[in-house]
């Protein structure tokens, strides 16, 4: 059984950074993602990374904004979140791959908590 638990996020005001972290015990992991779920609207594809680092995917709507990265030494997987905005306020949940698209958010099982991220105007 694996166990994921996330850490980080919190209120940052529009265009600032924030930085969310999983980090994995348990059975082996072999790939991760993020997705997140805002109020009134369907669960959204993130980020996706393999354990040993790459290859790592990422959404159109985050692409060159959002950078996912495996962390060896810690075991987890990190996302760091720049130039963030209101609309992307949200709870953001690491998961485990397991299905045939890695940019559909069904495909992730396994979630953790998951961490609010809320971006002020």
């Amino acid at each position: 059984q694996v166990q994921l638990v996330e850490s980080g996020g919190g209120l940052v005001q529009a265009g600032g950074s924030l930085r969310l972290t999983c980090t994995a015990s348990g059975r082996a992991v072999r790939s991760v993602g993020w997705v997140r779920h805002a109020p009134g609207k369907e669960r959204e594809f993130v980020a996706h990374i393999h354990w040993s680092g790459s290859p790592a995917y990422h959404a159109n709507a985050v692409q060159g904004r959002f950078d996912i990265s495996k962390d060896h030494a810690e075991n987890s997987v990190s996302l760091q979140m720049n130039s963030l905005k209101p609309q992307e306020t949200a709870v953001y949940s690491c998961a485990i791959y397991y299905g045939r698209s890695v940019y559909a958010a069904i495909y992730y099982w396994g979630w953790g908590k998951g961490n609010l991220v809320t971006v002020s105007y």
